[in-house]
């Protein structure tokens, strides 16, 4: 890896994305981020001049092309974060009651989007032993009420990128469950609730970036919150 690498990241505007990319910037990375809004995306970064930011909707191939244009000219990606993500309707409806359009729009982010992501990025990826990484959910694991729009779109993330890495050995391909975190989409998840008592994103991101340094094998990861037990463990 070159001594300032590159990183491209979906969904960084705000949240677990943000707080990676500037984490990463922290380091010597330069880090290529998104987010659909343009305004939001350019005051998230403007403390942080080795972020590059690309405004736009990765459901969009244009903009997954930008992205991309953006992190070559970098010289990268040496790693590709797959986190822009789409909850769909709030509250959550049970799947009797789920409305296609909205189950279409969640599948159109979370998984066709970062699989020609994925197709972009391959070369480089594999050209630089680097690294691909999918932010998950316990969702996608678990079945909850409620949750049958958003988890299963995550199960065919982590599904996704098990097949990729079992097609890509030169490429680490990880799959991250990051737990529940205080973000906006997850108080979207929890209208009027208080989740005040979920770790803010920066908490688990050393244990994503220990992650990172280690390079185990590929597979299926969940990281927890910085002195909450163990923060990297296989759930493979």
């Amino acid at each position: 890896m070159t001594p300032n690498p590159v990183a491209l990241i979906t969904g960084g505007s705000r949240g677990l994305g943000l707080a990676l990319a500037r984490a990463l910037a922290e380091r010597g990375w330069r880090v290529v981020v998104d987010g659909r809004d343009a305004a939001r995306l350019t005051a998230a970064v403007t403390a942080t001049p080795s972020l590059v930011p690309v405004a736009g909707d990765v459901t969009d191939a244009a903009h997954r092309r930008a992205l991309v244009d953006a992190a070559s000219a970098l010289g990268g990606p040496d790693l590709v974060v797959a986190n822009a993500s789409e909850l769909g309707p709030s509250p959550l409806p049970a799947l009797a009651a789920a409305p296609l359009e909205a189950v279409r729009a969640v599948y159109e982010t979370n998984v066709i989007a970062p699989l020609a992501l994925a197709q972009l990025v391959l070369p480089a990826l594999r050209a630089s032993g680097g690294t691909w990484l999918a932010i998950s959910s316990d969702a996608a694991a678990r079945a909850y009420p409620g949750w049958g729009v958003y988890g299963p779109s995550k199960a065919a993330l982590d599904h996704l990128t098990a097949v990729l890495a079992e097609e890509e050995p030169a490429v680490r391909a990880y799959a991250v469950d990051p737990g529940d975190l205080r973000t906006e989409m997850h108080q979207r998840a929890f209208p009027g609730e208080d989740i005040s008592d979920r770790p803010l994103p920066e908490q688990v991101i050393p244990s994503i970036l220990r992650l990172l340094e280690r390079r185990p094998p590929s597979g299926r990861y969940r990281a927890a919150s910085q002195g909450a037990g163990p923060r990297e463990e296989a759930t493979r």
